[in-house]
């Protein structure tokens, strides 16, 4: 019998798993570009977590004013509007983050910090675009950030969202490993269906808009990266031992 691979990569998703983007970044900001483009829509909490069903916020947008009587009733023509709002408000997002408004969460950077020096490579693979990374990562991770990553897909790299695992097997591919050799992090429903589609174990932490969601088939499921393991370990929190662990038991 082979030996079971060792753990040679975590795979990050983004909104909602390395910081709560969706609630105090990407909502704001598309309130914020409405406002500025003169647009009679506010979405709140409630109206944002239910449209989070929808993944990639382009798609998000265009899915809300199909539902709209007071949008365009054209088709192109409502494109078009998506593609103005979007791109407002990821000027507006970026313009969140440089204020600081923004953190990551509990136990990210102390996670990320230690595949650096234990040789785990990183990678992220997310359906939002380069521009929020580029915008996101240096308040996050510090200036070298794109020095940490081996390997980055994004909306532009992957055009079907996920629960499709196109994401998830560019990333492999360009870290240049195979499935089982990787543990995915991620949030929501979606994230874990295309995850476990392209064969990887996935690690839920539960984000605030996906607190209550089925996460059946993840390999755990967890608050944030600060709680203790409820899997066999003996770390008190997860770290690269406790996900060496839980590797282990789904290679």
């Amino acid at each position: 019998m082979s030996a079971a691979p060792a753990l040679r990569a975590l795979i990050f998703d983004v909104d909602g798993t390395l910081a709560e983007t969706e609630r105090d970044g990407h909502r704001v900001a598309f309130n914020r570009a409405f406002a500025a483009l003169g647009l009679p829509w506010q979405w709140d909490d409630a109206t944002y977590g239910a449209l989070l069903r929808v993944a990639g916020g382009y798609e998000r947008l265009l899915s809300f004013l199909a539902g709209q009587s007071d949008a365009p009733p054209i088709a192109a023509e409502r494109e078009a509007l998506a593609r103005a709002i979007h791109q407002r408000k990821n000027a507006e997002f970026s313009a969140l983050v440089a204020q600081g408004g923004i953190a990551s969460r509990p136990g990210v950077r102390r996670l990320i910090d230690a595949c650096a020096g234990q040789g785990v490579l990183l990678a992220v693979a997310t359906t939002t675009g380069r521009a929020n990374l580029d915008a996101l990562f240096p308040h996050l991770f510090g200036a070298d950030w794109s020095q940490r990553f081996a390997a980055l897909v994004c909306a532009e790299d992957a055009p079907r969202k996920k629960p499709d695992p196109q994401v998830y097997r560019i990333a492999l591919a360009r870290l240049g490993i195979a499935a089982p050799a990787a543990i995915a992090i991620e949030d929501s429903p979606a994230g874990l269906a295309a995850a476990r589609a392209a064969g990887i174990a996935c690690l839920i932490t539960r984000s605030v808009y996906f607190a209550d969601a089925d996460f059946s088939g993840a390999a755990a499921v967890v608050d944030d990266l600060d709680a203790a393991p409820n899997w066999l370990c003996a770390s008190p929190r997860v770290d690269l031992d406790a996900l060496r662990a839980l590797h282990a038991l789904h290679a």
